[in-house]
C-alpha cells in the first residue's frame, strides 16, 4: 500500500481511493502510469521511460501519453499541477511524499498435522505382507494428503478472490484486431513510405482503443524477402486498406473484415488534398478519416442495444436516417437545422417509444441545444432532467457505447460539470481516439478549468483529425476563444475566422471575433461584428453572454470578463 497527498494506492488490487475510502476508476494505463510515478522515489521520469513502460513492444505516439497525464490529473483533482508536475527539459514526477506501509499478512488456521502411525515391532518387519493392507494404508494416506490440498486450494481461493476480483479472473478476452499492411496503389514515388506511414499510425490507433487487441501481422517469406501480408495468428478481425493518388488527392480506403469468413463489416474512404505541403498532417487526417468510421462501426459491432432495447414499431432504415441527420445538426447546427432534426427524432421517438438509440441521440442534440442557449430557461430545466434520466437507462444497457458517452459528456459539459465531463469524454477517445466531437468537449471542460494551453493543444489536436469535417467550426471556434482567454487578440483572429467562414450563423462567434479585433486595436472591425452578432441573436448584453459560473475556474472567470469587457468596448450593449 503506496499513500501520498491524501490518497492510497492499493497495488494488489490495482485500484486508488481518496481520502473519504471511495475507489476512483482508472483505466489500466493510467493507474500503470500512476504506479510508475509514486514507486519513481520523486525522481523525474522522461516521457520515453513512460512510454516503454506503460505500453511495452507497442509503439505509441505522445498524445496518448498526454491522455494519461490528463486523466491522472483530473482523477487526482490536479487541476493546477501541484502533483504531477512537468519537469524543465521535459518528463514529469509526482510531486508528493509517498509513504510505503507493508500490509498485514493474512493469518490463516493451519491444518491439523497428520499424525505418523507408530511403526511395527521389529519382529514383525520379518512377517510377510499381505499387498491388501497395503494398499489400504496407501489410499488412506493419498486420501488425507489430496484432502489437505483440496482444502488448502479452496481457502487460497477463498482469500484471493476479494484481492483479484472474481469478474477478472472470467472476464471473456477481447476480440482480436489485425491491421494489415496498407497497399500503396499510388503509382507514385512518395506511395510505398505513405503507406507504411498510414499502416504505423493506424495500428497506434486502434491499439488504443480499450475493448479489442492488436496483434501483429505474420511475416511470410518469399524468394527471400519477408512480408508483413499474411493474416495475424487467430485474429477475430482485420483491417485491410488501399493508398491511391491523384492529380487532386491523397486518397485511402479501408475496411474491417471478419477473419475466417472474410465478410466485410464496414467499408470506408478518406480523402486529402495533394496540394498540402504537411505530410504528417495529410497521413494524420487520412488515418482519422477511417478510423473514426472503422472504430464506431466495431464499437457497434461489439456493442450491440440490449434486446429490450431493439427497434420496434419502426424501421431499422428510418431511425438510422434520422439518427444520421441528428448527428450532423449536432456537428454544423444552426438553429433552423437544429430544430428539423429535433422534431425528426421526436416523430421517430413517438413512432417506437422503447428506441433507445433515438431517444440518446434526441438528448445528445437538445443538450447541444442548451450550450447554443436555444431554449428558455423552463425548457433547458426540462431538458436536462429528461435527458439525465435517458442517459442514466442508456449507461446501464451500454456502458462502453462511444454514441452513449458522448452524450452523457455532453450532459455533463452542458451542466457545467467539467472534470466528470474530462474523465467521460476520455472514456469515449478510449474506444474512437480520433474523436472530434469528445476532443472538442475536453477542450471546452479544460477552458472553464482554467486551463487555456491545454485547451488549445487539445483543439489543435482535433483540428489535425478533422473528423468528422462537419464538426470542423466548434474546434476551430474553441482555437479561437482559448486563445483570446490568454489575451492574445490577434493571434485568435485566423481561428474565429476560420470557424466563421464554415458556419456563420452562430452569434456568439461573431461576438468572440469582436473581442479579438478589439483586443487587435481594430475598433470599426470590432463593432461591424458585434453588430452582425447582435443580427444573428438579439437581445444579447453584457447579463447574458456572460458565461455560466457554477464550477468554473477563478482564473477561467476572471479571463472572461475581460472578453466581454472587450464585447461591451465593441459595442455590445450592457443591459
Amino acid at each position: 500500500m503506496l499513500r501520498f497527498a491524501g490518497f492510497e494506492l492499493d497495488q494488489q488490487r490495482a485500484e486508488v481511493r481518496g481520502a473519504d475510502g471511495v475507489a476512483i476508476k482508472l483505466r489500466p494505463k493510467t493507474f500503470e502510469m500512476l504506479r510508475l510515478f509514486a514507486t519513481s522515489g520523486g525522481r523525474v521520469l522522461t516521457k520515453q521511460e513512460l512510454m516503454e513502460a506503460v505500453w511495452p513492444n507497442v509503439h505509441v505516439g505522445e498524445d496518448s501519453l498526454f491522455q494519461c497525464i490528463r486523466e491522472l490529473r483530473t482523477a487526482l483533482g490536479d487541476e493546477r499541477r501541484q502533483l504531477i508536475k512537468l519537469a524543465s527539459g521535459g518528463g514529469y514526477l509526482l510531486a508528493a511524499e509517498v509513504a510505503a506501509e507493508q500490509g498485514a499478512a493474512l493469518e490463516l488456521p493451519l491444518a491439523e498435522p497428520v499424525k505418523a502411525e507408530p511403526a511395527p515391532p521389529t519382529e514383525a518387519v520379518a512377517a510377510p505382507l499381505s499387498p491388501r493392507p497395503l494398499l489400504r494404508g496407501l489410499r488412506r494416506r493419498v486420501g488425507i494428503a489430496a484432502g489437505a490440498g483440496l482444502c488448502a486450494m479452496i481457502l487460497g481461493f477463498a482469500v484471493a478472490v476479494p484481492v483479484w476480483k472474481p469478474e477478472l479472473l472470467f472476464r471473456r478476452a477481447p476480440p482480436r484486431l489485425a491491421v494489415m499492411p496498407i497497399v500503396d496503389a499510388s503509382n507514385d514515388p512518395r506511395g510505398a513510405m505513405m503507406a507504411a506511414e498510414v499502416t504505423s499510425r493506424l495500428t497506434d490507433g486502434f491499439a488504443r482503443i480499450q475493448n479489442v487487441s492488436v496483434v501483429a501481422p505474420r511475416s511470410s517469406a518469399v524468394a527471400g524477402v519477408e512480408k508483413a501480408s499474411a493474416p495475424a495468428a487467430a485474429s477475430d478481425y482485420e483491417i485491410r486498406g488501399e493508398l491511391h493518388h491523384s492529380d487532386q488527392s491523397w486518397t485511402l480506403r479501408a475496411r474491417i473484415i471478419r477473419a475466417g469468413t472474410g465478410e466485410v463489416q464496414s467499408v470506408v474512404a478518406a480523402s486529402v488534398s495533394a496540394d498540402e505541403a504537411d505530410a504528417q498532417l495529410q497521413q494524420s487526417r487520412l488515418v482519422a478519416g477511417v478510423g473514426h468510421v472503422l472504430a464506431r462501426r466495431l464499437n457497434d459491432t461489439l456493442e450491440p442495444s440490449a434486446p429490450s432495447f431493439r427497434t420496434r414499431g419502426a424501421s431499422a432504415g428510418g431511425d438510422k436516417v434520422a439518427i444520421e441527420q441528428a448527428i450532423a445538426s449536432i456537428n454544423q447546427t444552426t438553429r433552423e437545422r437544429f430544430g428539423m432534426a429535433q422534431s425528426m427524432l421526436q416523430k421517430a421517438l413517438e413512432d417506437d417509444p422503447d428506441n433507445l438509440d433515438i431517444a440518446v441521440a434526441l438528448s445528445s442534440l437538445q443538450l447541444r441545444g442548451i450550450q447554443m442557449v436555444w431554449f428558455s430557461p423552463e425548457e433547458a430545466a426540462a431538458v436536462e432532467a429528461k435527458a439525465n434520466a435517458t442517459l442514466e437507462q442508456a449507461l446501464r444497457s451500454k456502458p462502453n457505447s462511444i454514441p452513449v458517452l458522448e452524450a452523457y459528456c455532453r450532459f455533463l459539459s452542458a451542466t457545467n460539470h467539467f472534470v466528470e465531463s474530462l474523465v467521460t469524454c476520455a472514456k469515449a477517445l478510449s474506444f474512437d481516439p480520433w474523436n472530434g466531437p469528445a476532443l472538442y468537449l475536453i477542450g471546452l471542460g479544460q477552458i472553464h478549468l482554467g486551463r487555456f494551453d491545454d485547451a488549445l493543444a487539445t483543439f489543435r489536436q482535433a483540428d489535425r483529425y478533422d473528423t468528422p469535417p462537419s464538426s470542423r467550426w466548434t474546434w476551430l471556434l474553441g482555437a479561437g476563444w482559448a486563445t483570446l482567454l490568454k489575451g492574445q487578440g490577434e493571434e485568435a483572429l485566423p481561428w474565429l475566422q476560420r470557424s466563421i467562414a464554415i458556419t456563420s450563423a452562430s452569434g456568439r462567434s461573431h461576438m468572440l471575433l469582436a473581442a479579438a479585433y478589439h483586443r487587435a486595436g481594430r475598433s470599426e472591425e470590432a463593432k461591424a461584428a458585434i453588430e452582425q452578432g447582435l443580427k444573428l441573436r438579439p437581445g444579447t448584453n453584457r447579463q447574458n453572454v456572460s458565461p455560466p459560473r457554477m464550477n468554473a475556474s477563478p482564473v477561467f472567470l476572471a479571463a472572461s470578463d475581460r472578453v466581454v469587457q472587450s464585447m461591451v468596448d465593441a459595442g455590445l450593449p450592457e443591459q
